[in-house]
């Protein structure tokens, strides 16, 4: 008989409710809920003494970078840092590592270069570019949970498409039972106003976001939505930062448009305020905004129109941000953040805002799960499910600091901001893999994940 651990006397948090009691895990699996004062006959018990569990995050947006630039970060420090902040399994992005998982060659290179050395669990993303339609199958069958595409130039060998690969992309991935998520900015305003900002001398910090205003972002969100109608395709726009883009998305979707839409904590947290002082370390694309537009999209994220909140994750070494101090645009744009993003969560929803923390389950934990083919598996606490949860105490204050960083490279602009909730232990198939600031699993415990398994 397998044994049995109990994690006793916790406030338990679903996307639907909660409860005070216990968790029991066999196996590596949630056995069964029970109440408070349940007699419950266990190998182990663990007393959580009134803390707030949460089911495990699913991030399903992170650049890890292996192979081929893991001197940028890699799945050992990628994954001890999502451990850190309460993310039990993360779904990496197919670019920025060498080469690009945008054929099956590519793919299995990749699997074979990241096993044992992620602490949590993990999936893999495929690419769609402008010439690899016919290889969507075979990324399919080796379990990828979606295809990311570019709509603007992404800056890395990872070319974008048009609205004629995207299409195509679209349709086959229906063919196949997965989807197409994008980047959606308009490559040709954005290139315009690069080129037009660029010869006139501007190299301040400004000049990176009027290069990449709004509108720009919704034109190519509106695009590929439309596409995802016409087509019968699933669409996953990534990154929304604009509440225009998330009330055109749920418009469509009422419409019956396959389309969910996943916004960032830095677009929860930063405005152009912060980005005008932090300059290089919060340059990302789409670019952060003004704090009207911050608050639209809180406005948002409250309604309940935001499918799923991601980190994406983007990290690089100091020497390749620090050109941008005196010059943006050679900054490398992204932001390092898988850390923060249960914390700012927390601290600027839960506390500041009053979020359900039912509703910070459903866009973290189960929606992702259901989105990329891991739910009832990941983002729950079903008996039967993967024991994923993290022990977070909801009323710690804290500053971040950068030796706190788990990452290979401890810079972010995260550095410096308190926040309120703090994560204390996440737990992976029942094993304890982070506690109070260490890590305490060894690489390799992380299991690579297949859409449907």
């Amino acid at each position: 008989m397998a044994a049995t651990h109990l994690f006793n006397h916790g406030r338990f948090i679903t996307e639907t409710g909660e409860f005070f009691g216990g968790l029991v895990v066999e196996d590596g699996k949630v056995a069964q809920l029970v109440g408070e004062h349940a007699a419950v006959s266990a190998d182990q018990v663990t007393d959580l003494a009134g803390l707030t569990v949460l089911p495990g995050l699913v991030d399903d947006h992170v650049h890890f970078n292996e192979p081929g630039r893991e001197h940028w970060e890699g799945y050992h420090t990628g994954s001890m840092a999502a451990a850190a902040g309460g993310v039990t399994t993360f779904i990496e992005m197919p670019l920025n590592a060498t080469p690009p998982s945008i054929n099956r060659a590519n793919l299995l290179h990749k699997q074979a270069a990241v096993r044992d050395k992620a602490v949590v669990d993990y999936a893999l993303w495929g690419g769609l570019v402008d010439d690899n339609v016919a290889d969507l199958a075979g990324l399919h069958e080796e379990g990828v949970i979606g295809f990311k595409a570019f709509m603007s130039e992404s800056g890395v060998d990872f070319a974008r498409v048009d609205d004629n690969v995207l299409y195509a992309g679209l349709r086959r991935a229906a063919e196949l039972g997965n989807l197409v998520a994008v980047h959606a900015e308009s490559q040709h305003v954005t290139q315009l106003l690069s080129d037009e900002l660029r010869a006139a001398g501007r190299t301040d910090r400004a000049a990176w976001s009027e290069s990449r205003p709004p509108a720009a972002e919704l034109e190519a969100l509106s695009r590929a939505v439309y596409w995802a109608g016409v087509s019968g395709g699933r669409l996953h726009v990534v990154h929304v930062t604009i509440a225009d883009g998330i009330r055109a998305a749920d418009r469509a979707q009422r419409e019956g448009v396959k389309v969910t839409v996943e916004t960032c904590p830095h677009y929860l947290f930063f405005d152009e305020g912060d980005f005008e002082r932090l300059g290089p370390l919060a340059k990302c694309a789409p670019p952060i905004r003004d704090r009207a537009e911050v608050e639209a999209l809180w406005a948002c994220v409250l309604a309940g129109l935001v499918d799923t909140i991601a980190s994406d994750h983007s990290p690089c070494p100091w020497a390749d941000k620090e050109p941008g101090l005196d010059n943006i645009w050679r900054a490398w744009g992204g932001i390092s953040g898988v850390q923060s993003l249960l914390p700012v969560l927390l601290t600027e929803g839960v506390h500041k805002r009053s979020l359900p923390l039912t509703d910070l389950v459903r866009m973290t934990s189960a929606n992702p799960a259901r989105l990329f083919g891991l739910y009832p598996r990941k983002g729950s606490l079903l008996p039967g499910s993967d024991a994923d949860f993290v022990v977070v105490d909801l009323d710690r204050e804290w500053e971040l600091s950068a030796d706190e960083l788990f990452y290979k490279h401890k810079h972010s602009p995260y550095v410096g901001a308190r926040f309120k909730g703090l994560v204390r232990r996440t737990v992976v198939r029942g094993e304890t893999v982070y506690e109070d600031g260490q890590i305490v699993a060894q690489p390799g415990y992380g299991q690579l994940l297949r859409r449907g398994l």
